[in-house]
């Protein structure tokens, strides 16, 4: 397949966004070789615009997670390593962008909204990192996503007012972004839509499927992102 011409400067741009990221302490070592990879995918898959939908994402994630770590350390609900990303939390983030973007780079006769479906994504990326971290600092009252009974502050399934408001800001600053670099102002909705729909499937992958232990964290987050890309591509394919 044929390569974008300044694919080669990506792959430097990128390397040196990775080794930043290091030096910041905001990945490790094995976070920085995944986060390559899933850029170069992306990038293969939908250009710069969607490259920078990629840095909208980790921007915003590592900021929510790096707010008052102290305070989400004293609560028993700060990330572990500090924040700091290793390979299996930026897969899980991203790799269903980076898988998408591998597959419209393979195969672009296929008839799928390649780009809409990787921004939707990483909306739903983005909105479940905002509404977890934020939520968890800010929630004044918590529910289960099922069953809608009270919950626990951080416990899987449970969501709260102040932290889907949070979810919502993540999924429509990353669709935002999607709609200026792109120039889809159309489908920008569509996809902080997918994106929110993703965040609500990953509480509740959350309150079944991890709470009963078939699957961790970071399948629930690669699944709802998932889920985030077959919506957008669902609303395309109904939308004609």
């Amino acid at each position: 397949m044929p390569v974008p011409d300044p694919f080669l400067w990506v792959l430097g741009g990128l390397a040196v966004a990775a080794a930043c990221a290091v030096v910041l302490g905001l990945i490790d070592i094995s976070g920085a070789l995944a986060g390559w990879l899933v850029g170069c995918s992306v990038y293969l898959g939908g250009g710069l615009p969607l490259l920078l939908l990629l840095g909208v994402f980790f921007v915003t994630g590592s900021a929510a997670t790096a707010w008052n770590l102290r305070k989400k350390a004293a609560m028993g609900l700060a990330q572990a390593n500090r924040g700091r990303r290793s390979a299996v939390n930026v897969l899980a983030n991203g790799g269903a962008a980076a898988f998408l973007g591998l597959i419209a780079w393979l195969f672009p006769e296929l008839p799928l909204p390649f780009p809409a479906m990787m921004a939707a994504s990483l909306a739903s990326a983005a909105s479940d990192t905002l509404s977890s971290e934020m939520g968890n600092l800010y929630g004044s009252r918590y529910y289960r996503i099922l069953g809608f009974g009270p919950g626990e502050r951080g416990k899987d399934g449970v969501v709260s007012p102040e932290g889907t408001a949070f979810g919502v800001l993540g999924s429509l600053l990353v669709a935002g972004a999607f709609g200026l670099a792109s120039g889809w102002g159309g489908t920008a909705l569509w996809v902080g839509l997918a994106g929110l729909f993703g965040n609500f499937m990953d509480s509740i992958l959350g309150g079944s499927l991890q709470r009963q232990g078939y699957i961790d964290n970071h399948g629930v987050n690669f699944l709802s992102t998932l889920a985030a890309a077959a919506a957008m591509g669902g609303m395309a394919w109904i939308g004609g």
